[in-house]
């Protein structure tokens, strides 16, 4: 069991080379807070079922035959019901990749071209991708920025379905990037507005797990099951982005209809080693996943510490990514690039969020405190360096 102090032993000396994409494609001398995957090693339950697997079989599984979704099935059942207080029906459960291929797969399922999507903006990217892809157009929902936190407004959503156009409400809570956890009064003001305009909702709650201080997590399908198919994974709380492996629970009788009508291979299927950490996870890395928000609700506050002034912050609710404003100090060009050049740290650059992107960054801040600090001091001495050549 990896406790607390341990992950904040990890330092730019001891990170040593990695493959992955995050470290894997930055230049050496630059710290990368870019893509979402953490800078801690993975659960030991995890990779004690991964090689355990490896070592013993990596032929046919088992469970390869098991109608929907094998072992995550009745594992996400259960994971939902301890964390969460709501018991999914394990038959309703389905297995994809990604949440990305689910989303696609539901879109192309259950809507038509230029069938419109409502989705909270600025909002994670690869989604902004799918609809243009897709030629689903997107209906923004604006995240007003509002004393230390964000709002949207249900009465501009509703005047702006009236046109009857819009088939999909697609809800990211947590929010990604602003790490806004709705209430459940704003989710109730959702549901009513998905019952009044026919709406199917699909509710990505990957960042569920990532709670921090009072907030709450409600998941959707608990305020309107009828009309909600609920996308989640286990990559990532638990820092298991390359396994390919996600679960969607079904709660609407013609999506599950629609989907179990396509052919049986189309799609493909979540791996063995996927679908073994996912359970690993799910039912074994409480104790990691809690050591893990400790740290990350610590360097949340962090990041408000160490910002230097003039870059607007809000402290995120869940998550491990940081909405950085940087519209104040007038940069003269995308904050992102800046700071890469003059900082040597990644940041994801605001305008690939969409609406409400420019002037802003996104960063990762799921790393040890030593290498956090180390990161917020690059931006804050280039950004002081910069204001004063002004």
């Amino acid at each position: 069991m990896t406790d607390a102090p341990d992950l904040d032993k990890i330092t730019l000396d001891s990170i040593g080379p990695r493959a992955g994409m995050k470290w894997g494609t930055t230049p050496q001398g630059i710290i990368p807070a870019w893509i979402a995957d953490m800078d801690f090693p993975i659960a030991p339950e995890i990779q004690s079922a991964l090689t355990s697997r490896a070592a013993n079989d990596l032929g046919y599984p088992t469970w390869i035959d098991q109608p929907p979704a094998g072992p995550l099935s009745e594992a996400f059942a259960e994971y939902m019901e301890l964390k969460h207080g709501w018991r999914p029906d394990p038959g309703h459960v389905r297995s994809y990749t990604d949440i990305n291929q689910a989303l696609q797969i539901l879109l192309h399922v259950m809507t038509s071209p230029g069938d419109r999507v409502a989705f909270h903006t600025p909002g994670y990217y690869p989604f902004f991708e799918t609809c243009a892809e897709m030629d689903r157009p997107l209906l923004p929902i604006p995240m007003i920025p509002e004393g230390d936190s964000w709002r949207f407004d249900l009465d501009r959503l509703a005047a702006d379905l009236a046109d009857g156009r819009c088939r999909v409400l697609l809800l990211v809570n947590p929010h990604n990037p602003t790490g806004r956890v709705m209430t459940r009064a704003e989710l109730t003001g959702l549901a009513e507005l998905a019952e009044r305009h026919d709406l199917l909702v699909l509710a990505d709650e990957i960042h569920a797990d990532l709670i921090h201080g009072s907030a709450e997590h409600i998941p959707f399908a608990t305020i309107l099951p009828e009309r909600t198919v609920t996308l989640t994974s286990a990559t990532k709380a638990f820092n298991l982005g390359g396994i390919r492996c996600s679960a969607i629970h079904v709660g609407v009788p013609a999506v599950r209809d629609a989907l179990d009508r396509q052919p049986t291979h189309i799609y493909g299927a979540a791996n063995l080693l996927g679908v073994e950490a996912s359970v690993a996870a799910w039912r074994h890395g409480g104790e990691w996943l809690q050591a893990v928000r400790t740290v990350l609700d610590r360097n949340r506050h962090l990041v408000a510490k160490l910002l230097p002034e003039g870059v607007g912050y809000r402290v995120p609710e869940a998550t491990y990514l940081a909405w950085l404003d940087f519209s104040a100090l007038n940069l003269g060009e995308e904050p992102a690039d800046f700071l890469l050049r003059d900082a040597q740290v990644r940041l994801s650059p605001g305008p690939a969020f969409g609406p409400g992107g420019d002037g802003f960054a996104r960063l990762n801040f799921a790393t040890s405190g030593p290498i956090l600090e180390q990161m917020l001091n690059r931006l804050a001495n280039a950004i002081t360096n910069r204001v004063k050549q002004v």
